[in-house]
C-alpha cells in the first residue's frame, strides 16, 4: 500500500449524515494512498457529496447518483487502464486507513485534436474533498500527490477541467500554479446557460511542489 505523509486532515463516517462544521486544520493529520475496493462506498459518497446537493426538489435523486459513481468506480477500478490511478487521503491520527476524507483520479487520454494524433497526456478528475474537511490541506496533498505520480509515469504536465463559474475550485489549482490552457463551450452552454469549462495547465518542473 502507497503512503504519502502530507498535511492535516480529518475523520469521515460513509453514508452518514455529514454535520458541517468545519474541522480546526492543526488538530489532525492525514496520509495518501492508492485506493482499493474496499474504499469504493466512501469514495462514493465524497464524490457525491462534493457534487451533488441533497437538498431541493433533486434531493431524492441523490441515492441514485451516489450508486451510478460507485459503479462507475467499481468498473475502472476492476479492469484499469495501464496507466490510471485513485488516490485516497485518510485520517492518519487513528492509526487506521478508512476514515477517506478526499480522492481524485490520476489517469493518461488521449485526444487526436492535438500535434500529435495519439499524443497521450496526464489526465486529472474527480478531485473531491468532504465539505467538512475543505480548506485543511486535503485537496493540495491530493494534487501534490498526482504530481509525484506523473512525473513517476515521465510526464512533464498535468491536465484538468474545471467550471468557469467554480471560483473556489479555480482559485485553488491557479494557487498551486494552473493556467488556462482553453476555455471550451457547446451547444448546452449556449441554449441551456450551463457555465464553460475551463482546460486547465501546469507544467511540472524537477522540483515541483504545493
Amino acid at each position: 500500500m502507497n503512503k504519502i505523509n502530507t498535511k492535516p486532515a480529518l475523520k469521515y463516517r460513509f453514508f452518514h449524515p455529514s454535520q458541517q462544521q468545519p474541522i480546526d486544520p492543526a488538530c489532525c493529520q492525514f496520509q495518501i494512498r492508492t485506493a482499493t475496493p474496499a474504499d469504493l462506498i466512501g469514495v462514493a459518497q465524497i464524490i457525491a457529496e462534493s457534487f451533488h446537493s441533497q437538498k431541493g426538489m433533486w434531493g431524492w435523486a441523490f441515492p441514485l447518483l451516489r450508486l451510478g459513481i460507485y459503479e462507475d468506480l467499481r468498473h475502472r477500478m476492476a479492469s484499469p487502464p495501464p496507466r490510471h490511478i485513485c488516490l485516497v487521503a485518510f485520517e492518519a491520527t487513528t492509526g487506521t486507513a478508512n476514515n477517506l476524507v478526499g480522492s481524485v483520479e490520476l489517469g493518461v487520454r488521449y485526444s487526436d485534436s492535438w500535434s500529435q494524433v495519439g499524443m497521450g497526456f496526464p489526465y486529472l478528475s474527480n478531485l473531491a474533498v468532504h465539505p467538512k474537511y475543505r480548506r485543511s490541506g486535503v485537496a493540495s496533498g491530493l494534487l501534490t500527490s498526482c504530481e509525484k505520480v506523473s512525473r513517476e509515469w515521465g510526464f512533464q504536465d498535468l491536465y484538468l477541467h474545471v467550471l468557469e463559474n467554480n471560483h473556489q475550485a479555480r482559485q485553488l489549482y491557479f494557487k498551486v500554479g494552473y493556467r488556462v490552457h482553453k476555455v471550451e463551450s457547446n451547444w448546452n452552454t449556449f441554449l441551456l446557460g450551463r457555465s464553460s469549462q475551463m482546460f486547465l495547465h501546469k507544467h511540472l518542473s524537477a522540483d515541483s511542489t504545493i
